[in-house]
């Protein structure tokens, strides 16, 4: 028995490539569900090699058998076809390599795959992938549209030629891919991601033309379906006939029953949208005259109202009126400014009558300093001093003489 591996004694790679090879072949055998991708068988040889592939996921795995295994009778094996087999896990130590060995391959019936689609709906379904809210409304008019189909197809001349005809505005960015096949799912997906990233694409048509329940399956690959979800932009589904549903129709915001309907519900019809405007424009027009005429009629019923047939007539009963308060207004102001006056007359006769001027006109005089201050007391001037004295008729400079008081006889 091998020592537990360390970093002080490590396994050398052969030693974990014939662990890993034994643990594998302690597994037995084992049934596998998968899709033929590649098949091959060389003339001569006893080997037939082939590729299983997962559907649903990104991944395959080498099958070898012998053949009278592949060519069993009435089984057909072909690439694209689903088949279940069963097989003993192999792994070849020398270029570590894992593979299956089959011993019986089993074709999977018409039942079993639309079982196994069932299956993938209610999967998809439980995880809201088909929510009705999940779905988007489609672009009115779009200027471009994104186109995945196969190349020179008829689902490809219905969608273009219908659409265009429809409405010749509208411009395509085509993805030609292969829509039959193992790889059918592949190519799908790359075209949706190719579109999904253009910001010039508003919608994407997915468009196939009818065929058979194996035919259409890359259409309910659960990839497929994923992918339609994760897109931005809206998608419109058109595979097969009306009576054909696949899982795709399911997730898309719309499903077309044909490539033809699918035309018809990207863009609008030119025809229809002009006699829509010019419905819209006659009721239109309708309506404003139908305004115009009401507002002449209530003009009109205005312009008859005696205020505005003879505004003069207002004017006739007022004259009087405005002669009689013009004459109020002038007698009141008139009465005013004699008050005022008689008021003045008086206040002059007072202020005359108590001016310093009036009372030296009377012969009386204002004795002044020499600073302009004024002598009220003969003892408050001295001897000599100079003064001014301010009578009537103007100013007269003195000077203080007391001798002439001594002389005066008592």
């Amino acid at each position: 028995m091998t020592a537990p591996s360390s970093s002080e004694s490590p396994w050398p790679v052969r030693t974990v490539a014939r662990k890993v090879a034994d643990w594998i072949g302690r597994l037995g055998e084992v049934w596998v569900e998968g899709q033929v991708a590649q098949l091959s068988r060389r003339s001569g040889a006893a080997t037939v090699f082939l590729t299983l592939r997962d559907p649903a996921a990104d991944l395959s795995v080498p099958v070898t058998c012998h053949r009278d295994v592949a060519e069993r009778p009435g089984l057909e094996l072909t690439e694209g076809a689903r088949v279940i087999v069963r097989a003993r896990p192999d792994y070849y130590v020398a270029r570590g390599s894992f593979s299956l060995r089959a011993t019986e391959i089993r074709a999977v019936g018409l039942g079993e795959l639309l079982a196994r689609i069932e299956r993938i709906r209610r999967l998809l379904g439980a995880e809201g992938l088909f929510d009705p809210a999940r779905k988007r409304p489609l672009p009115f008019a779009p200027a471009t549209v994104g186109l995945i189909t196969g190349r020179d197809s008829a689902a490809e001349r219905d969608v273009l030629v219908t659409a265009r005809r429809r409405w010749p505005a509208v411009r395509f960015t085509t993805h030609h891919c292969v829509v039959q096949g193992p790889n059918a799912a592949a190519n799908v997906i790359d075209g949706l991601r190719r579109l999904d990233a253009d910001p010039a694409v508003e919608v994407i048509v997915l468009a196939r033309g009818g065929g058979s329940v194996e035919d259409l399956l890359p259409f309910s690959d659960e990839g497929l379906v994923r992918a339609i979800a994760a897109c931005r932009t809206p998608v419109v589904t058109a595979v097969g006939h009306e009576t054909d549903t696949t899982l795709v129709d399911h997730v898309a915001d719309v499903r077309a029953a044909t490539p033809t309907d699918a035309a018809h519900r990207i863009v609008p019809e030119i025809g229809e949208q002009r006699r829509l405007v010019d419905g819209l424009r006659a009721r239109a027009r309708h309506l404003v005259s139908t305004r115009l005429e009401q507002q002449v009629r209530w003009l009109e019923s205005v312009r008859t109202r005696p205020a505005l047939a003879d505004p003069e007539r207002l004017l006739h009963g007022r004259e009087d009126d405005v002669l009689a308060l013009r004459s109020r207004a002038r007698r009141t102001l008139t009465h005013r400014v004699e008050s005022a006056e008689q008021d003045l007359e008086h206040a002059r006769a007072r202020v005359a009558a108590l001016s310093p001027a009036a009372t030296l006109e009377r012969g009386y005089a204002v004795v002044q300093r020499a600073d302009g201050s004024l002598v009220r007391d003969p003892a408050e001037v001295a001897d000599d001093e100079p003064l001014r004295v301010r009578v009537a008729g103007g100013r007269l400079p003195v000077r203080v003489d007391r001798s002439t008081d001594q002389e005066d006889p008592a």
